[in-house]
């Protein structure tokens, strides 16, 4: 079984990707942290709990870090809904949170399993730059560490330069992609273009009839209306989901490389930016490994797996 540990601000692509995580055999997710970013904290619990309920799974969650480190939270409510989840309002699970903090939980798991982790984030980067700081030892034991987030060389999703997650807590992630971690960033144009879901596909992944299913397409329509009017996109954009398809899958990659990459922490017109040194022109070494490019096909045809059970 490959361990995962997943660090999340649940909102609606969130939910799809650990919605995957949780139906991909093999796999064996140790704990869910939750951050503040798409929503507050307490509200990203709320709906990680409710989406493991619907995938009747008992992965442990654990409350991280309830703003950036230096900056004020600057929700998604935009793109997502108040709730996160498309403005559904969905009902309170059964279960609750766990006690520890998720700064604790992320340091003792990754200690625990040493070489065996592949951590997954789908946020801010707050809660993981906390723990490196706290216990900078754990950046050499982590298997893989694949990052959503960041836009490689490209234009941003709440900025012209910056991608969401990266901008929200731009001095967590500098922290993070200086650690000497093994990062893979997948940025948020992979989930562009081709491999935005189209509405034939929308409707096909509603028909599977599948609780997994409903709540993916159900809680993402205020998103696919973002991403048609806001973002131009043809269609739903699931940036998570496609990060989560990465992790679970390397081999959907086509094309990659390691770079060296900054982030941009002082500049406000270009806060947040993920600066890829593509042609090596600082003379840095390479920190980071960047992917340029997935099989779109085999991408859908994960998600349509995982939401088919």
């Amino acid at each position: 079984m490959r361990k995962f540990l997943i660090d999340t601000d649940t909102a609606s692509d969130d939910a799809v990707a650990l919605i995957m995580a949780h139906r991909w055999p093999g796999i064996r997710v140790e704990a869910v942290t939750v951050v503040s970013g798409n929503v507050p904290v307490e509200q990203g619990v709320k709906n990680a709990l409710y989406t493991l309920e619907v995938c009747n799974a008992a992965t442990p969650i654990f409350i991280g870090c309830s703003k950036p480190i230096l900056r004020a939270s600057s929700y998604a409510h935009w793109f997502h809904g108040d709730d996160g989840m498309g403005n559904k309002n969905y009902p309170e699970a059964k279960s609750k949170a766990q006690p520890a903090h998720a700064t604790e939980v992320i340091i003792d798991t990754i200690k625990t399993y040493p070489g065996e982790i592949t951590l997954v984030t789908l946020g801010p980067l707050t809660n993981i730059a906390t723990a490196l700081l706290r216990a900078p030892e754990i950046a050499s034991l982590v298997q893989r560490c694949v990052i959503m987030g960041g836009a490689a060389n490209t234009v941003g999703n709440v900025t012209p330069a910056a991608e969401y997650n990266i901008w929200v807590d731009p001095e967590a992630a500098k922290i993070v992609f200086h650690s000497g971690m093994q990062i893979e960033m997948v940025g948020w144009e992979l989930s562009r273009h081709d491999a935005a879901l189209t509405a034939a596909e929308i409707e096909a992944i509603t028909s599977f009839g599948t609780e997994t299913a409903r709540l993916a397409m159900e809680c993402n329509k205020t998103a696919l209306d973002a991403s048609i009017n806001i973002q131009s996109a043809p269609g739903l954009m699931l940036p998570d989901p496609v990060a989560m398809a990465v992790a679970l899958d390397p081999g959907i990659v086509k094309r990659q490389g390691k770079y060296f990459v900054d982030v941009e922490i002082t500049s406000e017109l270009t806060r947040g930016a993920t600066i890829v040194d593509e042609l090596g022109v600082l003379h840095k070494i390479p920190n980071i490994t960047v992917v340029w490019s997935i099989d779109v096909s085999r991408w859908k045809e994960h998600l349509y797996t995982c939401l088919r059970s």
